[in-house]
């Protein structure tokens, strides 16, 4: 049972940093147990969410590569065509609200231009609006999340400017800030995706379940009401 909040007690203050990449399936499925978790016990948390760039793959080429050679290079032969990681993946994004349409001609592109474009979209109070969008552009419908016409395309969907957004990968200001992004991270040893930093303090790895980040704030609350 979560938490409940004593009569007139402000709402705790709960800040996350959520590290991750836009083309990591186990990104968007962790962020949904998370709100799924939240989501009972919204009344009682101010969120404070903040997404952090990670690039799985930041040698990748701009013309991407197919999925299923990139496992075999990246996994060997025992990541076999991930079908089955992929229709489990399928099962549980349907039972979170999120649509995986996996295909045969799926690839795996760069993601730096689109970090470039999620730290320009914090900066317009847009940072998780966008960073869903791109999710469902690149799982849900298939699309190159590398090419600045579909990023235009999605950012304008999220109510953000794309001639400014043009701008902002044409002149690249953010490249230096999301590159200090990745090393901060780096630095203080998150090797994999997604990690959930919470209140500075705690760090919970990977894509844990809706029960076990429902426990973790009910400890918080816990503390937070004394």
């Amino acid at each position: 049972m979560s938490e409940a909040i004593q009569p007139g007690a402000a709402p705790m203050p709960l800040r996350v940093d959520l590290v991750s990449d836009v083309v990591c399936p186990w990104c968007i499925v962790g962020y949904k147990q998370f709100e799924r978790a939240l989501e009972s016990r919204k009344h009682a948390i101010d969120l404070d969410l903040h997404w952090h760039a990670f690039e799985l793959n930041p040698d990748m080429p701009e013309e991407g590569q197919d999925v299923r050679e990139h496992l075999l290079e990246k996994y060997g032969p025992s990541a076999g065509n991930g079908s089955g990681v992929r229709t489990r993946l399928t099962e549980l994004g349907a039972q979170l609200g999120f649509h995986f349409d996996y295909s045969d001609d799926m690839r795996i592109v760069n993601t730096f231009r689109a970090h470039q474009l999620l730290h320009w979209a914090e900066e317009m109070g847009k940072q998780t609006e966008l960073k869903l969008a791109l999710f469902a552009a690149y799982f849900s419908e298939g699309r190159d999340v590398n090419d600045p016409g579909v990023l235009l395309d999605v950012v304008e969907g999220v109510g953000l400017s794309p001639e400014e957004a043009e701008s902002v990968l044409a002149d690249g200001r953010f490249v230096q800030p999301v590159r200090q992004d990745e090393r901060h991270w780096l630095q203080e040893g998150v090797q994999g995706v997604p990690c959930f930093v919470i209140n500075e303090q705690y760090i919970v790895q990977g894509a844990q379940d809706s029960e076990a980040f429902g426990r973790m704030l009910d400890k918080l609350l816990a503390n937070h009401q004394g």
